[in-house]
């Protein structure tokens, strides 16, 4: 039986994160280049809107290229950015059926130009959409995001614009790239690794954490749906107690 019959609709995630790992390696076991797994995991990638969509997720980030993938071979970045662009511009179609919104998260300007234009193609026709929000983390990192939200901190002080005493966790979170969106109630991750690679540190205090043993392109809705019933079983207290919950 599938999950999607147990989950309750009046305690649907409004936020999932997912840290989509283990293409690489399992383009490898399938005795291919990597870069043939980052191909495949393209259907996770459709796997995890449609199942989100489904049930009523209001936003759902994906962590597709970290400031730190700039590390990689040379031949899979450029590979691997090629299709991240390629793919959001195929996407359209489906994203406008199905009244997807998308936006990204990270330092976009840094990515190729044509990687750029792709996103602000895409992110232009769907802007009134009113479905689901899909976050691309692109070019990002969570100190990079904490880096700049200081940065612009100090600005406003010295501007006179922002006083001391008026900095708290809410004015540090109203200056982060996610400040329009709230924080996620769920972070997956999958590739059989349990660390959190520098995404979205701040915002995931109080996010339920599932760590996968499956590589992302054997991600699939039922995946998704197994993941939000079981967060419904969780008590999140928020650092109460039950009786206080």
């Amino acid at each position: 039986m599938s999950a999607l019959k147990n989950i309750d609709p009046n305690n649907v995630p409004s936020h999932i994160a997912i840290i989509m790992d283990g293409n690489g390696r399992w383009a490898i076991e399938q005795g291919k280049e990597r870069i043939f797994g980052h191909q495949n995991g393209a259907q996770a990638v459709r796997n995890a809107i449609e199942a989100a969509n489904t049930v009523g997720v209001k936003y759902l980030t994906l962590y597709a290229f970290s400031t730190e993938n700039w590390n990689r071979n040379n031949d899979e970045v450029e590979t691997l950015i090629f299709l991240i662009a390629n793919s959001v511009r195929n996407e359209l179609e489906d994203f406008m059926k199905n009244n997807v919104k998308l936006i990204t998260i990270g330092n976009l300007k840094a990515m190729p130009c044509y990687c750029q234009e792709e996103f602000k193609i895409v992110i232009e026709k769907t802007k009134n959409n009113s479905g689901l929000t899909l976050i691309i983390a692109l070019n990002y990192s969570s100190r990079w995001e904490i880096g700049e939200a200081v940065k612009i901190i100090a600005e406003q002080i010295l501007e006179n614009k922002l006083e001391l005493n008026d900095i708290n966790e809410y004015a540090v979170s109203s200056f982060l790239s996610t400040s329009s969106i709230p924080d996620p109630d769920i972070l997956i991750r999958t590739g059989k690794e349990y660390r959190l690679s520098n995404f979205l540190l701040w915002q995931i205090s109080y996010s339920e954490l599932f760590f996968l043993s499956i590589m992302w392109p054997e991600f699939s809705k039922e995946n998704l749906w197994q993941i939000i019933y079981d967060f419904q079983l969780r008590e999140r207290r928020f650092g109460m107690t039950s009786d206080q919950y």
